[in-house]
């Protein structure tokens, strides 16, 4: 089955979302396709508490209430994943994993961003199975257990204070001296009898066993001196940062930083004319939702402007 679009929107985070808004609004008649993750990394945090307007409210809340903003103004919202995108030829085609083609006039590209892993064997064996990079989707699994974070930014630092709620002590490993968490985050954790923060060490080892298959320990390494400790822990959650999701636009659109979508200065145009990207796909510096949703935005206006012309 094919359908035809001013505008395929690719994405459901606020990006997504708020660029459905707008596209709707101008009478695009945009089809936001919702991805793998329906709501993106949102749906998966606990509170969020600098979304303007609301002092608190629960990540999966927020979306819910995104989502439910963009069909009433009109969006055509799909539940499914594209799998093959071609920008070689205009109209653009999408490709579902379903078997249904998009061809679109023009693109929104917001497709985020996923979690990063340290590509340890010890920690791909034990996945799901003690190791984890979500805290809201397992911590409840670690109640009156120590539990180990890896990693010093604001995704460590609120995975651990989340943890914190389960957990009977929650280890902190960073490989530096200083953590590059936002300040009031740090102050949290700081204040926070239950953590323990060790600096200056890596991960190397994850140690479990095989007969049920869990964790049992963890070893680093000092980064100062070379030696290596053991300390017992149940749980390990790693929280080094996230990887954009470009690989619908490998090889097609211009990248860089580590495979983010490259803008336009004060634009979301990328390298084809009518492609728009939005979002943690293509930022690497602010990583907010506010931030995202800003450009969802931009990029509706942008796009609605290039169909115009």
């Amino acid at each position: 089955m094919q359908k035809k679009t001013k505008l395929l929107i690719i994405g459901s985070g606020p990006a997504g979302y708020t660029a459905a808004i707008y596209a709707s609004r101008a009478l695009l008649d945009p089809i936001l396709i919702q991805g793998i993750q329906p709501g993106g990394q949102l749906t998966i945090t606990t509170e969020v508490e600098n979304w303007p307007g609301e002092k608190e409210i629960q990540g999966p809340d927020l979306m819910t209430n995104l989502e439910d903003h963009a069909k009433a103004a009109g969006t055509n919202i799909i539940n499914n994943t594209i799998v093959k995108l071609d920008l070689k030829k205009y109209p653009f085609l999408a490709i579902s994993d379903n078997g249904n083609e998009y061809e679109a006039e023009s693109i929104i590209l917001a497709t985020g961003a996923q979690a990063k892993w340290l590509g340890l064997k010890s920690e791909d064996k034990y996945k799901g199975f003690g190791v984890s990079a979500c805290a809201t989707c397992d911590g409840f699994f670690f109640r009156n257990e120590i539990i180990a974070v890896i990693g010093g930014g604001n995704t460590a630092v609120e995975e651990a204070l989340f943890l914190t709620k389960f957990a009977k002590k929650v280890i902190l490993i960073h490989r530096r001296d200083t953590l590059r968490a936002e300040k009031i985050l740090q102050e949290r954790l700081f204040n926070n009898p239950k953590v323990e923060v060790i600096w200056n060490s890596e991960l190397k080892e994850i140690i479990g066993i095989d007969s049920p298959l869990c964790v049992e320990a963890i070893k680093i390494e000092n980064q100062k001196n070379n030696k290596e400790i053991e300390i017992a822990c149940k749980g390990v959650f790693i929280a080094i940062g996230h990887a954009p999701s470009n690989e619908l636009i490998l090889n097609q659109l211009e990248t860089h930083n580590g495979g983010y979508v490259v803008t336009k200065p004060n634009s979301t145009e990328t390298s084809i004319p009518g492609v728009f990207a939005a979002g943690d796909i293509t930022d690497f510096k602010y990583r907010q939702a506010v931030t995202a949703a800003g450009m969802g935005c931009m990029a509706a206006l942008e796009a609605e402007k290039f169909l115009s012309e």
